[in-house]
């Protein structure tokens, strides 16, 4: 018995020290090397194990790893096509097939880079028309780190088609799609966002700290915390696997007791519930009139951050995990009842924002063609929370550097062609440092992967409610600093002021940021003569009353985008900085403005607000033109 004990030891022993060579997730069947430039191949094996690489029937390429069992290589640089077969051979063998040469990007950013297909504007019909095997998709699934990192998790890159392309990001896929049908290249996105997340987030120790007063005795005392925390950490995700919730079955009605009153739809931490993750009970009793029980029935719940199980009468219906991710459940007519029903909602919020959050009209219950409001007096039971175990937030926001480290620094030695970048609404109440913050880190992408690569962003969508008085915004001033950074060479950005929602911060018409960013990728990145930027304030006279601006990116010429001609979004100042809405007028490629509340005027604004909604100056090709002011007032956020 010890003999048959000890030669499974020493099986066991064996085999740990011998390495099978392995590779960074950022290889897999399906990819997309990047054209023109020397295709950089790295993985792990033993030390010393000699690694040969080949491409097709190539010549092969050899390296030996290094003594922590590293290894890298190139392979000469190709033009675009495929299908190609990379063969990776060490103590064992691995073929990746299926591969393209062609143009990667790096699309990165908060929530709105986060979006998915499925739920941007008409996106059935855009998942079903979504085959281009042209395009390949690879999500970096969502992690943090002190340090940075060896490797990402993601899944293996994937043909982009319907049974792929609705849980992948629609501003890259728009953004893909376009530059694939004009180019004629293959495209591979590499996605990796996180929704809620601030700029410093993404930037690397080395850059951040120093902008943010931060020190190493900073980083060592925040691991250290986070490290007398685990233990905490390890009941509370216990209790999370072990939630009470479903084992006593309070999605049964009338189950049990303790039910507390909250409104919905709106996040908790808006509520008495306050800020908190983890997993919270939902319930509401509605009634169904006789007869419309026999329907067919759809319960719609809005977006759920972040996961929900969702039950109706007992019985589950539904479930998906995704916070941007709007709820639609078929309701079998058998749990249906007439009179009284019960909607029961198991919400687990990982963190950030958490629960039920969308629009009023997007509660409600479905029979036939009649709808039932579910909006308003719900009741909340709480099974797990992390403040219940004395955790805070230890989220990405915590402290500097933890999704670069984690889910950026893994992929620098991987050649791309360029960036897009989708991300600010976390940072517009520190707009002005963001003048710093943003230049520093396409500075730091840039270095850290030894290319001045193209970085293309999208400018903040117009949100919340318009002003009736000219006002002062963070949202403008952080528009104003985005527009700042094109003072750096080879970037751009695509201007979406006319894209928003009033009451969503996620405006569902990708179609047009993604549309916009390939047009701004033409100009930047492959240098073709096209109108790819609506107008752009150049400079400005006073004469008399009025102020004359002057623009670029005028294309065929100026228009305002109204069915009477009429010029809207100026607001006009004297030497007091008090605004007043102003009259304006094209002429050619310049714009008059003037109002009858300032006779000596010495500044302008445009499109300067949360949501300025009625902005309308558009070129002819159909793009509006930036915000802009031509005033160096302090701001609001100037601190």
């Amino acid at each position: 018995m010890r003999t048959i004990a000890l030669l499974l030891l020493l099986s066991f022993s064996a085999g740990v020290a011998t390495a099978h060579v392995t590779l960074p997730k950022v290889f897999s069947d399906n990819m997309v090397l990047q054209r023109n430039k020397p295709i950089r191949i790295w993985g792990w094996a033993d030390k010393g194990e000699k690694i040969s690489v080949q491409l097709d029937a190539a010549a092969a390429v050899t390296v030996k790893a290094g003594a922590s069992g590293d290894w890298q290589l190139e392979l000469p640089a190709m033009h675009e096509g495929g299908k190609h077969q990379l063969t990776i051979t060490g103590k064992n063998r691995i073929s990746l097939s299926n591969i393209l040469i062609g143009d990667v990007y790096i699309c990165s950013g908060q929530s709105n880079m986060e979006f998915v297909l499925r739920n941007a504007n008409n996106s059935a019909a855009e998942i079903a028309a979504s085959s281009y095997p042209g395009i390949r998709l690879l999500t970096v699934k969502k992690e943090m780190s002190f340090t940075p990192s060896k490797d990402v998790e993601a899944a293996p890159w994937a043909e982009c088609g319907p049974a792929t392309s609705g849980d992948f990001s629609a501003v890259a896929y728009f953004f893909a799609r376009r530059l694939e049908k004009d180019l004629h290249i293959p495209i591979g996105l590499i996605h990796t966002s996180w929704g809620g997340t601030n700029i410093e987030a993404w930037t690397s120790w080395d850059v951040i700290a120093p902008l943010g007063n931060y020190s190493n005795a900073d980083l060592a005392k925040r691991e250290a915390d986070r490290a007398a925390a685990n233990q905490r950490l390890t009941q509370y995700q216990e209790a999370l696997r072990n939630d009470k919730g479903l084992s006593e079955q309070w999605f049964e009605p009338g189950k049990v007791t303790g039910w507390k009153d909250i409104q919905l739809p709106k996040l908790w931490e808006q509520t008495a519930i306050g800020n908190a993750d983890g997993i919270i009970w939902f319930t509401k009793t509605f009634t169904i009139a006789d007869g419309r029980e026999k329907q067919k029935a759809i319960l719609s719940l809005g977006p759920v951050d972040d996961n929900d199980i969702t039950y109706l009468n007992g019985k589950k219906i539904g479930a998906i995990d995704g916070y941007n991710t709007d709820r639609l459940y078929d309701v079998p007519a058998s749990l249906l009842r007439p009179g009284a029903n019960t909607v029961t909602v198991r919400v687990t919020d990982n963190a950030g924002g958490g629960g039920i959050y969308g629009k009023p009209e997007q509660l409600y219950i479905q029979t036939g063609s009649e709808k039932t409001s579910l909006a308003g007096e719900w009741q909340y039971k709480i099974s797990v929370v992390n403040t219940t175990f004395g955790l805070t937030d230890n989220g990405p926001n915590s402290f500097p550097s933890q999704l670069y480290n984690a889910m950026l620094a893994p992929l620098v030695r991987f050649p791309i062609a360029g960036a897009i970048w989708y991300q600010g609404e976390s940072n517009a109440g520190q707009a002005y440092k963001y003048r710093t913050l943003f230049p520093a880190m396409i500075r730091n992408w840039r270095e850290k992967w030894g290319d001045e690569f193209p970085f293309l962003w999208v400018q903040l969508a117009n949100f919340m409610r318009a002003d009736s008085l000219p006002a002062q915004s963070e949202w403008a001033e952080l528009r104003e600093a985005q527009h700042m950074t094109l003072q750096l060479p080879k970037t751009g950005e695509a201007v979406i002021m006319d894209v928003g929602e009033v009451g969503d911060i996620h405006p569902k018409n990708k179609q047009a940021v993604g549309l916009r960013l390939a047009l701004a990728a033409e100009k930047v990145v492959y240098d073709r003569d096209v109108v790819y930027s609506g107008p752009v304030y150049q400079s400005m006279k006073t004469d008399g009353h009025k102020i004359i601006l002057t623009f670029n990116n005028t294309g065929t010429g100026l228009t305002a985008k109204d069915k009477y001609g009429y010029l809207k979004g100026f607001s006009i100042a004297g030497a007091d900085a008090h605004f007043y809405w102003a009259t304006a007028q094209i002429h050619g490629n310049t714009v008059t403005v003037e109002s009858p509340a300032v006779r000596n005027p010495v500044a302008v604004r445009y499109a300067w607000g949360n949501n300025p909604d009625e902005a309308n100056l558009y070129n002819e090709e159909g793009l509006p033109a930036s915000p802009f002011r031509t005033d160096e007032w302090k701001g609001i956020t100037q601190q």
